[in-house]
């Protein structure tokens, strides 16, 4: 079926500012365009659990009186933004996906509502999102799946799909997502929009419901990817820029990482190839690769276990099953493994940050594979079986452990289904990633609309 089209589709931040700034359009319409297409495409792709209409409404008269009198917060005044409902926003529903907190509302703002709010932005409601974050398939939430707005019998990916199909709909031009192994970038590359993780740290995760707090980033989600630089330069206290040259760009092998559909890896390939022209390829180390995973694996599911130890003791029932499966296996895992997953994670650091001695940004697949169908646990890859999970975290997952910066944008569609790119540097080197992924825009003739 055709990708449902919102008003927001194919519209930048850029463009909005200007349209506001220029008197064609206010706050308070574009506003009532969010909630016209929340509630004419909703109901079938169920990206938000709760729409703040009259919050809104309120907040959009507000910024259109500021902008009258004078007072402009910058690119993002009047621009309607979803929140993933892991994140707090004072005064509504957060449920976290989970029959646990049915009835929860927030008593205050998280850091990065605050500031999204101190800039001018008008937060229309709360995405949809995995139980507790805890799955990159988006489809366990006490709220229903997110569903692919390319074909919503497939899954949006997760945790963070609510916010991806958000804006891949057209529903909002930018939403708060949170990445802990990949939930900003999966969700962004199977929906065909632009997701960022930056560097861990870089924004509060003040009033975010943990998942495993020494990875968990809070990212951003948005038709294009100069969008989330807007919003990042925002959210952030600093913004450091380098002398302008010319990122030297690597191809990274997926292959040496996990199996990848081969016309995934040709097509991303091609796509950043565009812009850079012939990239050197480079191989991941496979003992890194490995130890990664594992690492990456022992230390999510220690701090998740650590997160839900009360609620698993005294209200099981009230997991989604297979994400109660999830935590009580992860509360399993013996403490040794924990321990020494964190002392292994400094070495494993360095050893990834030799890959950039000679290069600036890695591109890879952002996921290797199109994506499956909601409910889908099995598929094969390269012509062996694969666990959905497995492959979906696969090429994503190691960057949280180390803690650098990435960045997906859509690199074409196999098989009618977007794929997508992802570009990722050392902590420092944002710049690269958005001027390397717009460079590969220009060259393909597509500048970015209005």
């Amino acid at each position: 079926m055709p990708t449902p089209s919102g008003p927001f589709t194919g519209r930048t931040i850029d463009g909005l500012a200007r349209d506001l700034r220029e008197g064609r359009t206010t706050s308070t319409a574009l506003v009532q365009l969010a909630l016209d297409a929340i509630a004419e495409l909703d109901p079938l792709l169920n990206a938000f659990v709760t729409v703040d209409a009259a919050g809104a409404r309120a907040a959009a008269r507000r910024a259109d009186d500021e902008l009258a009198g004078g007072t402009d917060r910058g690119p993002l005044h009047g621009v309607p933004v979803g929140v993933k409902d892991l994140i707090m926003v004072a005064g509504l529903p957060a449920t976290m996906g989970s029959r646990h907190f049915a009835g929860h509302v927030a008593v205050a703002d998280a850091a990065c509502v605050a500031r999204l709010r101190q800039a001018g932005a008008v937060v229309i409601g709360k995405t949809n999102t995995h139980e507790f974050a805890y799955g990159p398939t988006g489809d366990r939430s006490a709220a229903g799946p997110s569903r692919n707005p390319w074909e919503p019998a497939r899954m949006s990916g997760g945790s963070s799909g609510g916010s991806a199909v958000a804006v891949a709909a057209g529903m909002v031009p930018l939403a708060l997502g949170t990445d802990t192994g990949g939930s900003v970038r999966i969700p962004a590359a199977l929906c065909g929009v632009a997701g960022f993780k930056p560097a861990y740290g870089a924004i509060p995760v003040d009033g975010v419901f943990p998942l495993a707090q020494t990875f968990d980033t809070v990212g951003l989600l948005a038709g294009h990817e100069q969008d989330c630089l807007i919003a990042y330069r925002t959210l952030v206290e600093a913004w450091v820029r380098t002398d302008g040259r010319p990122a030297r760009v690597a191809w990274l092998d997926p292959a040496g990482v996990f199996a990848c559909d081969p016309q995934v890896a040709r097509t991303v390939r091609q796509a950043v190839e565009a812009g850079t022209g012939p990239l050197e390829e480079l191989a991941f180390p496979a003992k890194d690769a490995d130890e990664l995973r594992e690492t990456f694996t022992a230390i999510q599911s220690s701090e998740t276990a650590a997160v839900h130890a009360d609620r698993l003791a005294e209200a099981p029932e009230l997991f989604d099953p297979e994400v109660l499966e999830r935590v009580r296996g992860a509360a399993e895992l013996p403490g040794w493994r924990y321990v020494r997953a964190m002392r292994a994670r400094p070495r494993l650091a360095e050893s990834v940050g030799a890959l950039f001695e000679r290069h600036d940004v890695l591109a890879l697949p952002t996921v290797p594979l199109t994506a499956p169908f909601l409910g889908q646990r099995a598929t094969e890859l390269d012509g062996g079986p694969v666990a959905v999970r497995a492959a979906l975290l696969a090429l994503t997952s190691m960057w949280n452990v180390v803690g650098f910066p990435a960045l997906s944008v859509p690199a074409g569609t196999v098989y009618g289904l977007p794929v997508g790119l992802q570009l990722v540097c050392r902590p420092g080197w944002e710049h690269l990633l958005f001027e390397t992924a717009a460079l590969g825009r220009a060259r393909h003739g597509s500048p970015p609309a209005g």
